[in-house]
């Protein structure tokens, strides 16, 4: 079988697996454990990882894993599992749909492939650079051309003074349609399925934005840091439509 054909079944195994754990814990009054950034975790996000570690190990016991709970193994393999059992654990908590499993595979140091699974709704979201498919169809960022139309979102408004400038960014504001929190990698979803024009994190670590990669590539959008470069060598992501991208960067930044 085609090792891209494989790996993209095999997404989809980790996805559902995940899931079969999530689903037994959402809106459940499940405990919440503070890490050492003061960001949440439950058994959830440790137990799905944990599934999800054990397949990767007995189906390709080579390659290396990523994972936002339990650190990373293998570091120098050709293939690397990036892995974000529940990205927006916030959310999750709250009994909020906008969460999402986040799985992403990298060859040689490049993401590839990059999956967003909804363990509630079952949406199942890959992309592989080249095109994005959402259970099974395929799917695009909408043709926004003009900044007055789009439609913004970002995760949280507070990161946004925290980490970059947010005067720069209200002026951005004033020129958007439409503006609000959904984020995570939900605003992602909307983003790459044609429901959104604009999504922007001013903060992000490995296992949020490494799969998110190829899914937006995938879509037709540009994915980048906050200041126009290369998203993987980043900590923050602008992903929208390509006819924009450059209008916001400039915005954002100048």
């Amino acid at each position: 079988m085609n090792s891209v054909i494989e790996h993209k079944n095999f997404c989809k195994v980790l996805a559902q697996a995940s899931a079969d754990v999530i689903k037994r814990y959402f809106r459940s009054g499940v405990s919440v454990e503070s890490k050492a950034d003061n960001s949440p975790v439950t058994i959830a996000d440790k137990k799905a990882e944990e599934v999800m570690r054990e397949l990767i190990t007995n189906h390709y016991p080579d390659d290396g894993i990523i994972g936002e709970e339990f650190g990373e193994t293998n570091n120098e393999a050709e293939y690397t599992w990036i892995l974000d059992a529940i990205d927006g654990t916030r959310s999750f908590i709250c009994g909020a749909y906008s969460f999402g499993t986040l799985i992403g595979l990298l060859k040689n140091g490049k993401p590839i492939l990059g999956v967003y699974h909804h363990p509630i709704l079952n949406d199942f979201l890959i992309g592989d650079n080249s095109e994005t498919r959402i259970n099974d169809k395929k799917t695009s960022i909408r043709n926004c051309e003009d900044l007055c139309k789009a439609i913004l979102l970002t995760t949280d408004h507070l990161n946004i003074e925290k980490y970059q400038n947010i005067d720069k960014f209200n002026h951005l504001l004033k020129r958007v349609k439409l503006y609000r929190n959904w984020g995570d990698c939900y605003g992602y979803y909307l983003l790459a399925t044609g429901y959104a024009d604009i999504m922007i994190d001013p903060i992000m670590s490995p296992w949020d934005l490494l799969p998110l990669i190829p899914i937006i590539n995938g879509a037709g959008g540009i994915i980048t840091d906050y200041h126009g470069n290369d998203p993987q060598k980043g900590k923050s992501a602008v992903a929208s439509s390509k006819h924009i991208h450059s209008e916001i960067i400039s915005t954002l930044n100048n």
